[in-house]
Formats: structure tokens, sequence, C-alpha cells
């Protein structure tokens, strides 16, 4: 990652305020279910090798043992990184305005007999079958946000299943 690119991301306000509102949204959603919880006041970049992201990295102790991996998993989602903030009120207006998001979003992870586990936010995701692909991508819209550069992002986005198919990119703008 070059040295703009990092310098660009950790001061984009649009950004930046995208990733407080889903780390807002785990402080209170855990904070009544942990003797201890540990999140950093700023992010991290973390790269992958299509995108450059905003990381947190949230640590906490459970304060009753009896939750699982799956059950902390089926508590946090969806994140307002799929649904937007407030999200029920966000989930609710998808419902009535937007198409049927299929695959657009999920956790991906695991969880053993003893409860332990590991899950991530899935927000890219593709559907192949036969010869035929669809992938989805969507983008974080804040009061900043400019739909051009939305577009710009969530082309981006979609890159990573694209190539990983070889399919090349046709845009449909809704």
């Amino acid at each position: 990652m070059d040295d703009a690119t990092a310098a660009r991301l950790l001061g984009s306000a649009k950004d930046l305020a995208e990733h407080r509102f889903v780390v807002e949204h785990y402080r209170r959603v855990l904070t009544p279910l942990c003797a201890d919880l540990r999140i950093p006041e700023t992010p991290e970049l973390m790269e992958t090798n299509e995108m450059i992201h905003l990381g947190t990295h949230i640590e906490g102790t459970l304060a009753d043992e009896e939750y699982s991996a799956l059950d902390l998993a089926l508590i946090l989602h969806p994140t307002p990184a799929i649904a937007g903030t407030p999200t029920d009120d966000a989930l609710g207006i998808i419902n009535q305005v937007e198409e049927d998001r299929e695959f657009y979003a999920g956790a991906v992870g695991w969880c053993d007999s003893s409860g332990d586990g590991e899950w991530m936010v899935s927000i890219r995701c593709a559907c192949v079958g036969g010869s035929t692909a669809r992938a989805w991508a969507g983008g974080g819209i804040v009061a900043t946000s400019s739909p051009a550069e939305e577009v710009e992002e969530t082309t981006a986005k979609l890159q990573t299943a694209l190539r990983a198919l070889n399919v090349p990119v046709r845009m449909r703008q809704v």
C-alpha cells in the first residue's frame, strides 16, 4: 500500500464515519454482554490483494459463558455495514424499496461443540450456476457520500469476485 492511499483513507471523513457507525454498533450490542470490552479509539488499515479497508480489532470477555460464537454472530448480524443505521429502521426501508438482496451479505465462520468459533462479515458474494454468475457489492452511504464515488467504490469491490470468476464487468445501475 502506498503512503498516499493510506493517508487518504485515514483522513477520509466519509470512510471514518462509515466505520464509526459499525464500531459504535458493536460497542452498543457487546457492552451489556461483556465483563470486559476493549475497542481502540482509532482504526487501523487492513490490506487485501484488492482493497484497503479501515479495521478495528475488538476484544472482550463475555460476562456469561453461555453465549457461543454462533450466538454472538446472530446477535451482531446484520451490522450497519450491511443494513445501515439505525438498523431496524434501515432494514424496514430496504425491504420496502429494494429488490431482494439475495446473497448480498452474511456471516461466514465456524463454531465447535464447546461454543468457540470465529465469524467474519461477508459483504461481497457471488452465486455461480452453470454458465451464469451473479455478484453483489454495495457501499456505505453517509451524509458526505458522492453518488459517482459510490459507483466507483462498488465497482472496485466487485473486482475481487469477478476476477476470481474470470468475468468482465458489466455495470447495472439501480
